[in-house]
């Protein structure tokens, strides 16, 4: 496995939100975790505007385990390639030891997303990241 160009990782509490009436978590919760480990990453990088030209253009998920209301997470995100439009992350998404059961592995997966020039009239198109951000990532 190559080293990720960038990446970040947080902690968070599935809550009663993130759950069915059993308790169980909604796969919508992963997508929630990971925007969010992503918001921090972009955040410690400096990308101010990221999200409003970054859409996603594809995502896709791996559902290992259950995830429990009140389970601690870590979610960890990763840039993995970095292309003159478009960026590619891995994700995993672990659930701590909860309740007697050993940490897991609850979802991982990987997602693309597509800068826009959102400047010009009419439509968006791609166009390439900003030179500052690039280096901004490279770190």
């Amino acid at each position: 496995m190559t080293e990720p160009i960038a990446s970040a990782t947080q902690r968070a509490r599935i809550e009663w939100i993130d759950t069915d009436a059993a308790g169980i978590y909604h796969n919508s919760t992963v997508t929630r975790l990971v925007e969010a480990t992503e918001a921090a990453l972009v955040r410690e990088r400096g990308l101010d505007g990221y999200f409003p030209v970054a859409p996603r253009v594809r995502f896709e998920a791996d559902f290992e385990a259950p995830l429990f209301f009140g389970q601690e997470v870590t979610t960890t995100v990763a840039v993995t390639e970095l292309g003159t439009s478009s960026m590619t992350f891995s994700f995993e998404v672990w659930g701590e030891a909860f309740e007697g059961a050993e940490r897991v592995l609850a979802a991982k997966g990987r997602y693309v997303t597509v800068h826009l020039d959102r400047t010009g009239p009419g439509r968006p198109t791609s166009a390439p990241w900003p030179t500052d951000w690039v280096q901004r990532l490279r770190g």
